[in-house]
């Protein structure tokens, strides 16, 4: 069973980092590989590769890199709201990256009042627009014009619901007021 164990474990470590090779072969080419290079190579230079899943969104396509950058994606949701799902869902069917805040606690209350004006979910901000509630056209044109690539281009992602904030410890602090859901058209 230890056996097993350690074989599971050391073929996880292979995976998460990789060695490559620069060479030079007896006739001057140089080769870069992930094999060791032949005894008669000259010039061997080592490099481990990082290829856990925060190297791998530099592996995504560069419109995606820079769309990113310069348009990030933030969803603003809240817990159990369907038309939060349906918008999570479009941005995952797109396979856009995006950072998911589900409101469920005074600070990320403010986040939200902050960064789109009122505590209406969905919103949803790409770059510096801002799109109250959830109207699919509304979406795919603020990420168009945010240069990020069309459904079906990409890989579908599968970011699910982030879970709930534990809650606040019980004080003299008043609680939370929920947000409202925001205006909804099915697609």
């Amino acid at each position: 069973m230890r056996t097993v164990i350690f074989a599971v474990l050391l073929g996880a470590a292979c995976a998460a980092s990789a060695q490559l090779y620069r060479w030079t072969d007896d006739k001057g080419r140089v080769h870069v590989t992930d094999t060791p290079p032949p005894p008669s190579a000259k010039d061997v230079r080592k490099r481990a590769v990082d290829v856990t899943p925060a190297a791998a969104s530099a592996n995504q396509p560069y419109a995606v890199q820079l769309a990113a950058k310069n348009y990030p994606v933030t969803l603003y949701t809240a817990p159990e709201c369907a038309p939060c799902g349906f918008a999570r869902a479009l941005l995952n069917q797109r396979g856009v990256p995006f950072r998911e805040v589900s409101v469920s606690n005074e600070q990320q209350a403010e986040e939200l009042k902050k960064s789109v004006g009122s505590l209406s979910v969905p919103a949803i901000t790409v770059g510096t627009s801002v799109q109250k509630g959830f109207e699919q056209g509304a979406y795919h044109a603020l990420l168009d014009n945010a240069g990020y690539p069309r459904t079906g281009i990409l890989p579908p992602r599968s970011q699910a619901e982030p879970k709930p904030a534990p809650p606040a410890p019980s004080g003299d602090a008043p609680p939370a007021e929920e947000p409202a859901v925001g205006p909804y058209t099915p697609r």
